[in-house]
């Protein structure tokens, strides 16, 4: 199943869970993390909702999904509900995460700090170049793409990021599945098949800024 062509990709107890209000817990984590360190004990709606660009009522009824929290006229307390975000999104605990394809994209994402803030521990790299196999690169030792299936289930890998060429980036998929993984960040241009048990998320870097470009040359023609 590729996650970003539904509207549901969850469910919490017989609740389903839409793709937008995930995100949007995503939204409230990291602004409850930066009211952590502004030292704010509580917050409400409201101000939840301002600073989100949303409404209060918006708010309440993405929490009210998961539980009851905070107290009425009080609001929510700040580390409270955010370890309970936390928990909510599975970054309360250490994922194990492969990256397969050492180039450009796949170098630059090892190098993302934010990855580990957030549990999501790149502890395996793949490639299929000779000259790079066997090499260290940023303390990880890069193994050889041929062995991808045996050397992913060994090292109990649970979600892996997918760099590579858009051309072989079915094949590399397949093999993933076969490892028992069942979530996966494809950045390959390209549309992937996986069994629908297995949860993929796509993020085409140039259908993003196909959008940004649009959004300028439609504006500036309705200001004409």
């Amino acid at each position: 199943m590729n996650s970003n062509t539904y509207s549901t990709v969850g469910s919490f107890g017989k609740k389903r869970i839409s793709e937008s209000t995930i995100h949007r817990l995503s939204r409230y984590y990291r602004t409850l993390s930066v009211l952590e360190k502004e030292g704010l004990q509580t917050v409400s709606s409201k101000d939840l909702a301002k600073r989100e660009k949303l409404t209060p009522a918006q708010v309440r009824k993405d929490l009210s999904f998961f539980g009851s929290f905070g107290t009425r006229g009080l609001g929510y307390p700040v580390t409270e509900l955010k370890h309970q975000m936390a928990s909510i999104l599975g970054i309360d605990r250490l994922w194990r995460v492969a990256l397969i394809g050492v180039g450009n994209i796949g170098s630059a994402l090892v190098g993302y700090k934010e990855f580990a803030r957030q549990g999501f521990n790149i502890i395996k790299l793949f490639d299929n170049d000779q000259r790079k196999i066997g090499s260290n690169h940023k303390g990880i030792t890069i193994s050889d793409v041929r062995n991808l299936e045996r050397d992913l289930k060994e090292a109990r890998i649970e979600m892996v990021i997918i760099a590579v060429p858009a051309t072989v980036a079915q094949y590399i998929i397949d093999d993933v599945v076969k490892a028992g993984i069942k979530a996966i960040l494809n950045f390959a241009p390209a549309n992937l098949k996986v069994p629908n048990d297995v949860f993929l998320r796509n993020e085409n870097m140039s259908m993003e800024l196909e959008y940004l470009s649009f959004a300028l040359v439609n504006n500036h023609a309705q200001k004409k």
